[in-house]
């Protein structure tokens, strides 16, 4: 009887190919099998970052995770889109399934660890996030001593939006994309423009950091946060 691989989520930072850490280095030249999240018409941004560690002798699994799906449609689509993982993994071949940032902070691999943890063996690789890496290409620090940090999701309602903003010293608005120009008024509604840094695909070649009014809506990228330091000083 074959025995199962093993299931790998390997977390491979915000962009930058040197905050990969050498476990996840490790764990990926040794796998046969790597996967990696990739919009149909787009190249993987997890395997670019990682391209130069690939060793060219192992089998590359694309799979696409639709975003912005109802649960109740997202979950068929996301069975059948992890299938080809499980197969190698039921012929005995490890793989390591690549995730931009960390794989448990909105990361891509969660959808495939909750379909297939429980079936085979999983070791889950932390990554720099980019609500790390964001702060540290600004210049900023996010918070100093007791201050609270909120990490919200730029699609959230606005109302949602306010009421989360208005109860924290820190914030990080995550996945901005379409949703700026609704997150931009809600900052200026609450007196808080003056203190958010917008920054897009940080640590990246393509990183840029932009005047929160300068930013064109119709050009944020999916991969863009605003950081709203706390305005404690220690």
């Amino acid at each position: 009887m074959t025995a199962k691989g093993r299931l790998y989520g390997i977390g491979v930072g915000p962009g930058d190919p040197e905050l990969l850490t050498l476990k996840a280095l490790r764990l990926l030249r040794a796998a046969p099998v790597v996967a990696y999240q990739s919009a149909t018409d787009k190249e993987s941004i997890a395997r670019a970052i990682v391209a130069q560690y690939l060793t060219g002798n192992q089998i590359e699994v694309s799979y696409h995770l639709p975003r912005a799906l109802e649960p109740e449609k997202a979950e068929s689509i996301y069975d059948k889109e992890v299938e080809p993982i499980a197969q190698h993994l039921a012929a005995g071949r490890d793989v390591a399934v690549l995730c931009e940032g960390d794989p448990f902070f909105y990361g891509s691999f969660m959808y495939v660890f909750t379909r297939l943890s429980e079936h085979y063996h999983t070791e889950v690789v932390p990554g720099v996030s980019s609500l790390m890496a964001c702060p540290v290409a600004l210049g900023v620090p996010f918070t100093y001593y007791n201050d609270i940090l909120t990490v919200l999701p730029a699609p959230m309602p606005a109302e949602e939006l306010t009421t989360k903003l208005l109860t924290t010293d820190a914030a990080a608005i995550m996945k901005l994309g379409r949703h700026f120009t609704k997150v931009r008024d809600v900052l200026h509604q609450l007196g808080l423009a003056s203190r958010a840094l917008y920054i897009e695909r940080a640590t990246t070649a393509r990183q840029r950091i932009v005047p929160l009014d300068e930013v064109d809506p119709a050009e944020v990228p999916y991969f863009a946060m605003i950081v709203i330091p706390t305005k404690n000083r220690l």
